[in-house]
């Protein structure tokens, strides 16, 4: 009903304009005036253009004015192609309706389109103003070109608009998104009132860049911390792999009474996950769903990556199985999860599931699936599906894909088309795959097929004292001692490091690390005599069943 009135008044007025301007009643002012109303009641591009048509047929093309009007719906529907032919009629634009066209291609993320708009303003008699410089600096960010930058950034300090918090805010994420730390904290450093989105936008450079020791003294140093500057520093602890230290933020985020968003859950997890904090991940599973955050599909696949990896399959089942809505990503993850828990029919089965929906599977998915085909020794299925990546998928292999294909050859004893599988591998076979062959070759006593690829892992990891030993443990197994005292005398012979054993305990939800050999506790003098205390109670355990057998 209200369309066919809007439609019925764009009529109407075009009459009553025809009729006036027939009689030269009409200034081109006042014509642009009568057409404003109709613009702004505007909610339809359909409706939109028949207004264009009027204002074509009444000449008013060229009006800056309403032009600029348009130009903005355009921007509020995303038809930026549209805002184009619009900005292209007008052969002189004032400054607000080339801000206007500006705007609209920033906001599509056309930035290069934005720059040359900015060039071609530039050669006109007109001078860009606070408006201008916020857009134009976004899309220098954009394309990350940091001459374009350098250049603009000069143009803004010319004109004089520099001193304003937002264009100030404006050039300093520039300089971050160009990789210009230096400029950025230039930038920063000569700003005469900062607010948040200062100090988050230099943080979140120095972050970027992996300088987490910079980040962090940024950080202390805040007059005032938001949500979105405890996320990024738990987020960039977490790229970095310090696990630890991201959970020790999450921690204090908690204490100064800052409440976790869905987006800083997202980011602590994942440390949850590497470092088996469980009981931490319990506990931000209940706050999620207290606080609706599980309605977030990347919350709830987050979740069941934790619960997976952290060994709790069925808490992770739980909350696939409760989704309101799956992505690929969840499926994919919980696929993997259980070829990880050796539950290859189930994988099998939720794949097959996925297949009915709408959502492809991915490469990631592919590995979790093959993973666990391997796993339980399904030749016939894992052949099936490793063609059907290519063939039903488009999805070309990687060496991920390879590897699982040649494990699952391996542990079917189908050692010889592995191998033949390795030699004519698209891409060249990584450590992982010759390791898998040689743990094969033992299970099945190949040492020939051993040999082979013993003489691979020396070229591509010399230094990893467990191909050594394995191949050892081969020659055991067959009695071949001769090849065990060679090995051991190789292995005596070469100096090689061995990375030391680390290993984590979650206590009082706080995550402990422990490194082999490391005694930079401050509590490790009491562990090491609670150690001896444990082995010595051991020992009179053992001397005392003893006795208590020989007097039986």
């Amino acid at each position: 009903m209200f369309s066919k009135i809007f439609e019925d008044s764009i009529f109407v007025l075009a009459a009553i304009v025809a009729m006036a301007a027939s009689t030269n009643m009409l200034s081109s002012k006042i014509l642009e005036n009568m057409f404003m109303p109709m613009l702004q009641n505007c909610n339809h591009m359909r409706k939109l253009k028949k207004i264009h048509a009027q204002i074509v047929k009444f000449s008013l093309s060229e009006s800056s004015y309403l032009v600029t009007k348009m130009v903005n719906i355009c921007d509020q529907y995303e038809e930026v192609d549209y805002a184009r032919l619009l900005f292209k009629e007008v052969s002189q634009p004032n400054i607000y309706l080339y801000n206007a066209i500006i705007r609209a291609h920033t906001h599509c993320q056309l930035h290069r389109f934005t720059i040359n708009i900015y060039k071609q303003m530039l050669k006109e008699p007109i001078f860009p103003d606070n408006f201008t410089y916020p857009f134009v600096i976004r899309s220098c960010g954009g394309i990350s070109s940091l001459d374009v930058a350098k250049q603009v950034h000069g143009h803004a300090l010319k004109a004089g608009v520099q001193s304003n918090v937002v264009i100030e805010n404006s050039l300093l994420d520039m300089y971050i998104k160009c990789d210009a730390i230096s400029h950025g904290y230039k930038v920063f450093d000569e700003m005469t009132d900062r607010d948040v989105i200062s100090w988050n936008s230099l943080i979140y450079g120095y972050i970027k860049l992996g300088q987490m020791k910079r980040a962090r003294e940024l950080f202390e140093g805040m007059p005032e911390k938001s949500i979105v500057s405890w996320t990024a520093m738990i987020s960039g602890y977490t790229l970095i792999g310090s696990h630890a230290d991201a959970l020790h933020i999450f921690r204090m985020m908690q204490l100064a009474g800052v409440k976790p968003d869905w987006i800083s859950l997202l980011s602590v997890l994942p440390a949850c996950t590497q470092l088996g904090a469980l009981e931490l991940g319990k506990w931000i599973h209940f706050y999620a769903e207290k606080n609706w955050f599980l309605e977030k599909t990347s919350v709830c696949s987050a979740l069941i990556e934790m619960y997976a990896k952290g060994g709790n399959i069925d808490q992770a089942w739980q909350v696939f199985d409760n989704m309101l809505e799956r992505d690929m990503i969840s499926w994919s993850t919980m696929v993997g999860g259980l070829a990880n828990h050796g539950k290859a029919p189930e994988a099998i089965r939720l794949f097959q599931d996925m297949q009915k929906t709408s959502i492809k599977p991915n490469e990631i998915t592919f590995v979790g699936l093959l993973s666990a085909c391997a796993h339980a020794g399904f030749l016939e299925d894992g052949l099936k599906y490793f063609d059907s990546m290519r063939y039903d998928y488009n999805l070309e292999p990687g060496i991920e894909h390879y590897g699982c294909l040649v494990d699952l050859l391996g542990r079917t004893g189908c050692l010889d088309r592995a191998l033949e599988l390795i030699k004519t591998m698209p891409m060249k076979p990584d450590s992982a795959i010759w390791g898998s062959l040689l743990s094969s070759c033992r299970t099945k006593g190949n040492l020939a097929m051993a040999v082979i690829a013993m003489e691979h892992l020396l070229e591509l990891e010399p230094e990893d004292t467990g191909n050594y030993v394995l191949l050892s443990n081969i020659y055991a197994d067959l009695g071949r001692w001769d090849g065990v005292s060679r090995m051991r005398k190789f292995i005596r012979g070469k100096i090689m490091s061995k990375t030391p054993g680390c290993s984590a305990i979650e206590i009082d939800n706080a995550v402990e690390e422990f490194v082999s050999s490391d005694d930079s506790k401050p509590f490790s003098r009491e562990i090491y005599h609670m150690l001896e205390l444990v082995a010595l109670h051991h020992i009179i355990s053992s001397d005392f069943l003893e006795i208590t057998m020989e007097e039986m």
